[in-house]
């Protein structure tokens, strides 16, 4: 490091629900915070937008001026930022930092959850994704998209409990009462169901996942084998980075704890806890880019 001026590590988690920053020192002390809307890129510049407001929060929670904010090294991780051009445009946007540097959130999560160590993890949230990172390695399973893909995730437990809401009304599936909720949201009437359809998105999906898990908690035959199959996906997720390689695998995701009592138990003994968040991740990733320099 030169000269006697301290440095600043900013990390911010862009996700597709919300944007966190945290600025810390090189000790490790928490200077400042903030909090924004939903930052990816399929936002546009509006993402940009979102992650310039958290951290102008943190900046102004720090209390930081002009000489400060120049001795900032930044990590940000952003939903979307493997999208074709994404990472150069972010890259062109003019900033006051001493440097940054993008990731996708995902690997924001895995340096997070493994300190900057070797380590993989498996998402299961709205979408699902495996991914991690072994002797300069990239490890990734899935996460390719909904519907063609995320298998295991909020999205696909909704889709399922859909299509089979269709088929029960129709009588070619038994009625249970699971089931019999999903048609009530659409008036017991499949038309609505379809009208539903044309517009709803992977968040529409996912947010039929707790209802979904909540039967098959109740016993519920049919919630019973929706969750118990996704739970079957996120057991070969986690199965296979530990095949490729990965010396150690964590479970995240708004679904984790929801799905990890129903995983097979050899999957759910080797799962390590996550050291930190997606924002310690970026911050690690700040701090290596001291190290490069």
């Amino acid at each position: 490091m030169s000269g006697g001026a301290p440095h600043y590590f900013l990390g911010v988690d862009g996700g597709g629900t919300g944007c966190r920053a945290r600025i810390e020192d090189k000790a490790g002390t928490v200077l400042g915070q903030g909090l924004s809307g939903p930052a990816t890129t399929r936002l546009g510049i509006d993402a940009w937008a979102s992650v310039a407001k958290a951290f102008g929060t943190a900046i102004e929670e720090a209390g930081f001026g002009t000489a400060e904010i120049a001795r900032i090294r930044a990590g940000i991780g952003l939903a979307g930022i493997g999208r074709k051009g994404a990472l150069e445009a972010f890259r062109a946007i003019a900033h006051p930092f001493a440097s940054i540097d993008f990731v996708s959130d995902g690997i924001a999560a895995c340096l997070g959850a493994h300190s900057g160590q070797d380590g993989a993890i498996v998402i299961a949230g709205t979408g699902s994704i495996g991914l991690g990172f072994v002797e300069g390695r990239d490890l990734r399973v899935g996460g390719y998209g909904f519907p063609i893909s995320d298998e295991g995730s909020g999205a696909d437990l909704g889709l399922k409990a859909v299509q089979l809401a269709l088929r029960a009304h129709d009588g070619r599936h038994e009625r249970t009462a699971l089931l019999a909720e999903v048609m009530q949201r659409f008036k017991d009437d499949p038309v609505e169901a379809v009208a539903w359809m044309d517009r709803a998105s992977a968040t529409d999906y996912a947010a039929l996942a707790p209802m979904v898990i909540r039967h098959a908690d109740q016993g519920d035959p049919v919630g019973r084998r929706i969750v118990q199959s996704a739970a079957e996906q996120v057991d070969t997720f986690v199965r296979v980075l530990f095949e490729k390689g990965a010396p150690r695998v964590t479970l995240l995701g708004g679904l984790a704890s929801p799905l990890e009592p129903w995983l097979a138990p050899d999957v759910r003994r080797r799962l390590k806890p996550a050291d930190g968040d997606a924002v310690s991740g970026a911050i690690i990733l700040a701090r290596k880019s001291l190290c490069s320099r």
